[in-house]
């Protein structure tokens, strides 16, 4: 996960430094969302990985993983939402809350049915 995450932010200062937003198409502005996401999931993952892994030592790895993994998700897609947000100009108080309300939402679901998931 270390390596991908290195190659993604590499990918990412690629397309930064080579794609003007201003004359570039929708693919350049998909490329620039679609890897600082992914860079942003991956960076996010091994971060609270470690954390779990440091100060949490009860659970398996593997659980660790997985809800690392989703949060770092959760994390960056919040971040890219904020910034496509703010980029088009509907950067308000009101969709801001709007989207962190979302995915806090999405989280509770989530979190739901995993316990749902562990009972049985």
């Amino acid at each position: 996960m270390t390596i991908t995450t290195l190659v993604v932010w590499l990918s990412f200062g690629i397309i930064l430094l080579t794609v003007n937003p201003e004359t570039t198409s929708w693919l350049g502005i998909g490329l620039f969302y679609v890897t600082l996401l992914i860079a942003l999931t991956g960076t996010g993952s091994i971060i609270g990985f470690i954390i779990r892994f440091l100060f949490l030592k009860r659970e398996l790895a593997v659980r660790s993983v997985l809800v690392s993994f989703r949060q770092g998700f959760l994390g960056a897609l919040m971040i890219c939402g904020l910034l496509f947000l703010f980029s088009r100009g509907f950067g308000s108080k009101l969709n801001i809350a709007l989207l962190i309300l979302g995915l806090t939402a999405l989280e509770f679901f989530l979190l739901s049915f995993e316990s749902d998931k562990l009972k049985v």
